[in-house]
């Protein structure tokens, strides 16, 4: 569904939820949402045919483990889970629901981590953050096979250019003057 999209637009706050739904983008990222909003969020969304990957770990007044995921994939049935809790993506993968395992680049040691528990939740996706570094998306992806998404302090089309040409399948951003028609296609 959003592979007509080099961009997935990262919902912060209702004002990113209103330019998202007027938009030609079909796939987004919820961020930051408090679980009380979520049967609205998610009436909205469904009126305008609009799907989205909830970052988990992000929703307030909700504790991302097992019981919540299983709780969101059944309720609202989001297009994805992105976590960076093993037990979230397992738990996502259970019901069947697209995983985005998201990655921070800290030291080479905490990435060698990463990837072992890449390996024992094999997610759909793989959320390097930040975005901004070339060499290690292209890492990533050749090291473990699994798409990877590039995320975080991207606010340049020149960014977003340098991580797709590394290898990123989509560039996740919060952004708004990078929710342009120049990256998404029908």
């Amino acid at each position: 569904m959003f592979e007509h999209q080099s961009v997935l637009p990262a919902i912060r706050d209702m004002r990113d939820l209103e330019v998202f739904l007027a938009s030609a983008y079909k796939v987004g990222v919820l961020l930051e949402v408090h679980m009380a909003r979520l049967d609205a969020v998610f009436r909205m969304l469904n009126a305008h045919d609009k799907n989205v990957f909830i970052h988990l770990d992000l929703i307030q007044g909700l504790k991302a483990d097992e019981y919540a995921t299983e709780y969101i994939c059944q309720t609202y049935e989001p297009y994805g889970i992105i976590s960076t809790k093993g037990n979230v993506i397992m738990r996502a993968k259970q019901k069947r629901v697209k995983t985005v395992q998201r990655l921070f680049l800290i030291d080479s040691s905490s990435l060698e981590k990463s990837y072992r528990m890449i390996e024992r939740t094999r997610p759909d996706y793989i959320e390097v953050l930040p975005g901004l570094v070339p060499k290690y998306i292209r890492e990533v992806n050749a090291r473990t096979g699994i798409p990877v998404f590039a995320g975080g302090l991207i606010s340049t089309e020149a960014e977003v250019d340098a991580a797709l040409a590394a290898g990123a399948t989509v560039v996740t951003t919060s952004d708004r003057t990078l929710w342009n028609d120049r990256y998404v296609s029908s």
